[in-house]
């Protein structure tokens, strides 16, 4: 199996930084896409930031300029550095990973980490 453990979740104040980190472990042979999505209570689960193998990224307009992406594929873990924190930040956030799980197998699953609580107070 495919398990993917984000931590670095927290309470913190409106202007201040959290780095998220999501580790990818198990049956592995190659990891595609990895991403961040948060959801708010209430809401749908949306896409903060997602980074491709070749370290291409693309950002939610809302965090642009103020959360960084980016991975290790070494260690199979993606970072969200996240800077300038507004109280709508708080959230849920959840990693995702598009991983191929051996030679034999073509395709890719994607598989979700249980999720980190942001909590962002004014």
């Amino acid at each position: 199996q495919v398990q993917l453990v984000e931590s670095g979740g927290g309470p913190v104040q409106a202007g201040g930084s959290l780095r998220l980190s999501c580790v990818a472990s198990g049956s592995i042979f190659s990891i595609n896409d990895m991403g961040w999505y948060r959801q708010a209570p209430g809401k749908q689960r949306d896409l903060v930031a997602r980074i491709t193998n070749e370290g291409k990224t693309n950002y939610a307009d809302s965090v642009k300029g103020r959360f960084t992406i980016s991975r290790d594929n070494a260690k199979n873990t993606v970072y969200l550095q996240m800077n300038s924190l507004k109280v709508e930040d708080t959230a849920v956030y959840f990693c995702n990973a598009d991983v191929r799980k051996s030679r034999i197998q073509s395709t890719y699953n994607r598989y979700w980490g249980q999720g980190t609580q942001v909590t962002v107070s004014s």
